[in-house]
């Protein structure tokens, strides 16, 4: 059994191109980083608002605590804890950093400046994020999709 890697659907074997999407059926059997063939589509309809919530900082909460029984958002919630938990661990860092090197030279202001773009990042992973949710997929994270810490 191959799944698309477009859309994560599976597509039965001989086929050559994914009957949902239309993409090119040429992957190898194994499953691609969406998953979205192994989710309900009531289920995905009925809570992407949970999963847009869940990319939006400590608003992460609501979902992990109201949508319980659904695997879609407890997907996009797990995702969500993960980026909420690596934004704080890298805004400690830069507080941190940034106090030692401006304590060494005001003169290295340049230095905080740089890593202050190093956050960026994470706004682009909520935006990927909430774009998968609206989508209707359970698409991992570039980077950090591949941890759990939800089940």
């Amino acid at each position: 059994m191959k799944y698309c890697s477009n859309c994560g659907n599976k597509i039965e074997d001989g086929v050559k191109f994914c009957p949902s999407c239309g993409n090119s059926a040429t992957a190898g059997d194994t499953p691609t980083k969406s998953t979205t063939g192994g989710y309900d589509k009531n289920d995905i309809e009925q809570n992407k608002a949970m999963g847009v919530l869940a990319y939006l900082g400590i608003l992460v909460l609501i979902p992990i605590l109201a949508a319980k029984e659904s695997k879609f958002a407890r997907f996009h919630a797990n995702q969500g804890l993960i980026l909420c938990i690596a934004a704080i661990l890298y805004g400690v860092a830069y507080s941190v950093l940034t106090s030692i090197i401006l304590a060494i030279s005001w003169r290295l202001y340049f230095l905080v400046s740089i890593l202050g773009f190093v956050g960026i990042v994470f706004a682009v992973l909520c935006v990927i994020g909430i774009i998968n949710v609206v989508n209707g997929q359970a698409k991992e994270l570039p980077v950090i999709g591949k941890y759990r810490i939800l089940r």
